[in-house]
């Protein structure tokens, strides 16, 4: 039975770092990590692709460490697609029903995405996701549940996630190429959203800012549905570059400075405290102020939260109907910097707090595991768990641990029919009957869509 447990896997493919990390559901519905990996990315920019052989490498590098920690073994992953091509539109479509008098049903919601699915797109861009905010049968408005009821007229506006369909095969490609298979693909931002957001939160209007290293996403929800969705091409790295043009220092020791002594608040330093930096091969070592330090930093944490600030703006925030009442919530590795929730209150007027993935987590995970660096990862897992995946098994103790292995597909597919084979709890089997339109959105959606890109990858070869 052991084999059989629902193990899920999430891959964040990040401009700094790629993180691939296992977990379970335990007996209280929490999150128990069982192995994280992690690698340098080196073949990333602003969240795309740009070196398919180093991200190839950092894939396989992330998920050998994580199989090591937790002695399971990886077949498939959920995996975060981020990058400055994504966009999102707002979209209104319906549906004329040919018999009013059957009850609506999950095949007339499907019917309906499948009518957005075929919105033109600019050349090269494909939909993503399509994200079903509210309905309206026959005129009737603010509908949250259609399964059910009566009508003649369907009606739903659309949020919809469109993105370049060469970065995202390209990411396909890359999983691939490691000797695992993609089960399923997520906007970074609602994974990160997943993992730190409350549903009271939801509910009452918040902005997500999940500052990463490449990029900063933003993801804005209210009356418990995502409003708007953007990514800004701006991260931590444009900080470490400007402390490195700015200072005359070599990346890694800018890099370092800005963790350990950066601040996004200037006037915090006083005028006589400095830090001495060896210098290069035998030269004097540099004295920097740390008060010019922060003006540096400030100055790029000002510009990354004024474009935030402005997408927000976009949404309509200043609409009473539209307002932000839990306000702004940070995450990601850029929400660490000393000081940032301050600016963000200052420049926004609007309540700020640091979001850790702890929240879903059980009670023993390790305090790595629930920085806000790993809240992406965090709600991967999550999704990868929603979705009810068996994307790793356990190692018996004879096996000795995997190296880089080539695609088995076989033994994927037979672990899978296994998986089938096994009799379901009584619980799941009645939760299956209950036919909700947001499970039968994500995964009806999801399977095309990620058949779509393996079938895609299959032709290429």
């Amino acid at each position: 039975m052991e084999n059989r447990e629902n193990i899920a896997v999430g891959l964040d493919i990040g401009t700094t770092k790629i993180v691939a990390m296992i977990g379970k559901k335990n007996e209280y519905g929490k999150l128990e990590i069982l192995g994280l990996g992690k690698a340098k990315s080196l073949g990333v920019a602003r969240g795309v692709v740009n070196n398919i052989t180093q991200t190839i490498q950092s894939i396989q590098q992330a998920v050998l460490e994580a199989e090591e920690n937790s002695g399971y073994k990886i077949n498939d992953v959920v995996v975060g697609i981020a990058g400055q091509h994504i966009r999102s539109i707002q979209h209104t479509d319906y549906i004329s029903r040919s018999n009013p008098e059957e009850v609506i049903s999950g095949k007339d919601i499907q019917l309906l995405i499948d009518q957005v699915n075929k919105l033109a797109m600019l050349p090269g861009e494909e939909i993503i996701h399509v994200l079903p905010q509210e309905f309206k049968i026959d005129g009737q408005s603010e509908i949250k549940e259609p399964i059910g009821m009566y009508g003649g007229r369907l009606e739903a506006s659309f949020h919809v996630v469109v993105g370049q369909a060469a970065s995202i095969r390209n990411v396909g490609r890359c999983i691939q190429s490691s000797g695992i298979e993609l089960s399923g693909l997520t906007l970074e931002p609602l994974a990160s959203a997943d993992a730190v957001l409350s549903q009271e939160e939801k509910e009452a209007g918040v902005a997500l800012i999940d500052i990463g290293g490449g990029t900063t996403d933003l993801a804005i929800f209210k009356d418990g549905i995502i409003r708007h969705t953007a990514v800004i091409p701006f991260g931590g790295n444009v900080i470490t570059e400007d402390i490195k043009e700015g200072c005359s220092i070599i990346e890694k020791q800018a890099e370092l400075l800005k963790v350990k002594f950066g601040s996004a608040w200037p006037g915090e330093n006083k005028d006589n405290e400095i830090v001495s930096i060896p210098g290069l091969r035998g030269r004097e070592p540099k004295e920097i102020s740390l008060k010019n330090l922060s003006k540096i930093i400030h100055a790029r944490v000002v510009e990354i939260i004024e474009q935030v600030f402005t997408e927000i703006k976009v949404y309509g925030h200043e609409d009473p109907r539209k307002k932000l009442i839990a306000g702004i919530v940070l995450t990601g590795g850029g929400a660490q910097l000393q000081h940032i929730k301050q600016l963000v209150e200052y420049i926004t007027g609007m309540d700020t707090r640091i979001g850790y993935p702890n929240e879903h987590l059980a009670g023993n995970s390790s305090e790595d595991i629930s920085s806000p660096l790993f809240a992406t990862a965090v709600g991967l897992v999550m999704n990868s768990v929603a979705n009810n995946t068996q994307s790793a098994y356990k190692l018996e103790v004879s096996q000795a641990i995997p190296q880089p292995r080539p695609i088995v597909k076989p033994v994927i597919e037979e672990v899978q029919e296994v998986v089938q084979q096994q009799e379901e709890p009584i619980e799941n089997k009645v939760e299956k009957e209950v036919e909700t339109t947001e499970g039968k959105i994500r995964k009806s959606f999801f399977d095309k869509y990620v058949d779509k890109i393996k079938d895609f990858l299959d032709n290429a070869e």
